[in-house]
């Protein structure tokens, strides 16, 4: 038994150029240019006005409740 080849001669092998290498559009894209694919979707930044109002109104609560306190006492 006599083993194969493993690199089959180029001439005869379909798909590939005469001398060698990959005639175009027969690879798929490279990976840079499927990195905008998707849809754009960008997170908001910074905090929204509402949860600001409500850290707002409960830290004015304590620091009210504190000055109560060391008035009271």
């Amino acid at each position: 038994m006599t083993p194969s080849n493993p690199d089959p001669d180029p001439d005869n092998t379909p798909g590939l150029e005469p001398g060698g290498g990959v005639p175009p559009g027969e690879t798929p894209p490279a990976e840079g240019s499927t990195s905008e694919a998707g849809p754009k979707n960008d997170p908001p930044k910074g905090w929204a006005a509402g949860p600001l109002i409500a850290i707002g109104v409960v830290v004015l609560m304590i620091v009210v409740g504190l000055v109560g306190y060391a008035v009271l006492v």
